[in-house]
């Protein structure tokens, strides 16, 4: 379970998603390890009471050719392939303090708004009701890329492993404003020799 937000958007909340996938450990001592992991990660961000505007423009002369507006919910829904490197270290058998780096790569953009669409760029001109999902595109500012430092704990009794990480994030989530994703990720997994 991720519990995702990105910082510096007014009126946030979180958004909880999935994370899915599968690590493997190499133990160079008793005590230490190095880890390897590939997961599909659920990540964004949930805002109240928000206002969009967008316009677009005509290729060849640059005149403005239509605008929107929007006021209400939006979530956007951004998505990614972690690969977590990390190191640990066994405090005591079963319990293991982890820090590495964290390369992601974006896999899924789209916005839900729930809200008042106003078309023609005025709020509170021609408007109309919409809850409605859109995907994003390259001029959308998501970025495609992400690196992260994750830190955390983990647990392993009988097999079983619950680790719970906290990704901080270097890169800005989008390519403008200072935004950055903020993630705690929960997970519990099955370990097993190979």
């Amino acid at each position: 379970m991720n519990i995702a937000n990105i910082t510096k958007v007014d009126n946030s909340k979180v958004r909880p998603g999935l994370t899915v996938g599968l690590e493997g450990e190499y133990g160079v001592t008793e005590k230490f390890g190095v880890t390897a992991g590939f997961f599909y990660s659920q990540q964004g961000v949930k805002a109240d009471n928000i206002e969009l505007e967008a316009g677009w423009f005509d290729e060849n002369t640059d005149e403005l050719v239509g605008a929107w507006a929007y006021r209400g919910k939006a979530t956007y829904k951004l998505d990614y392939i972690n690969i977590p490197i990390m190191a640990q270290y066994y405090l005591i058998p079963g319990l293991a303090v982890k820090a590495g780096i964290q390369p992601g790569f974006n896999t899924l953009k789209r916005i839900a708004l729930n809200g008042t669409l106003y078309q023609g760029g005025v709020l509170g001109e021609n408007e109309r009701t919409i809850d409605e999902s859109y995907k994003l595109g390259k001029s959308d500012g998501i970025k495609s890329f992400q690196f992260a430092i994750p830190v955390g704990l983990s647990y392993e009794y009988k097999n079983f492993v619950l680790d719970a990480r906290y990704n901080i994030y270097l890169t800005k989530a989008f390519k403008y404003g200072e935004g950055r994703h903020s993630v705690f990720a929960f997970t519990l997994g099955y370990k097993f020799a190979l």
